[in-house]
């Protein structure tokens, strides 16, 4: 078991881990965010129900910028969130770096 242990430790496994569930749980959290006050926000101010709604055509193709710009808020709160939980629980030091001959 302690070899096992030291291998997940050399390799970043476990950031790596811990990395993909705060980032899985915080998508969660953030897409509700952004969905259920963000969006109702943003369209309140443009005149909208939601950033959904804000789209344009050109022939028979419509496009769904407003969707864009809600999915790219949602990117930037997840990277902002996964970046300060990084920083703040010091997760860069969970790995053990290899000896220099």
């Amino acid at each position: 078991m302690r070899g096992f242990v030291e291998f997940v430790r050399k390799q970043g496994v476990v950031g790596m881990a811990i990395g993909f569930i705060v980032g899985v749980a915080t998508g969660a959290l953030v897409n509700a965010l952004v969905t259920d006050l963000i969006n109702p926000i943003i369209g309140a101010i443009i005149g909208k129900v939601t950033l959904d709604e804000l789209t344009f055509t050109i022939g028979k193709s419509v496009f769904k910028y407003g969707h864009f710009i809600g999915v790219l808020i949602n990117f930037l709160l997840i990277l902002a969130v996964v970046y300060v939980l990084f920083k703040v629980l010091r997760l860069e030091r969970l790995d053990i770096e290899e000896e220099k001959d």
